[in-house]
């Protein structure tokens, strides 16, 4: 048994990023903060899904070739293999919590991304 509270991690990059509260055995569940305009990495997993629960602010996210505007109290799942690319394009911060199963020690590949519809 775990038990952590989110203050005793770091996000990535100081004030934003991913924060992992625990990797592995079977999953990797974390938050994601976005301050206003950035962006995260476009990327994909082989063989993991990720899961976004959005907790504060809005989000858009390019899935493949879709864009959808997610706001607090959404809920996003990705397949494995699929590119996604997340921007907060709002005025406020955005977090949710995330969780990638089953684990893989390494799964993530970045891609070249230029955002859809640009």
């Amino acid at each position: 048994m775990t038990v952590i509270n989110e203050n005793e991690r770091e996000y990535r990059f100081g004030d934003s990023g991913p924060k992992y509260l625990m990797k592995g055995p079977r999953m990797n569940f974390g938050v994601v903060v976005l301050q206003p305009g950035q962006d995260f990495t476009a990327h994909y997993h082989n063989v993991m899904e990720e899961n976004f629960f959005i907790l504060e602010g809005e989000l858009e996210i390019h899935i493949d070739e879709e864009i959808f505007q997610c706001k607090q109290g959404d809920f996003i799942h990705v397949e494995p293999k699929k590119v996604h690319y997340l921007i907060n394009k709002g005025e406020t911060v955005f977090k949710a919590a995330f969780m990638l199963a089953p684990y893989q020690e390494k799964d993530k590949v970045d891609v070249d991304f230029k955002p859809y519809g640009k």
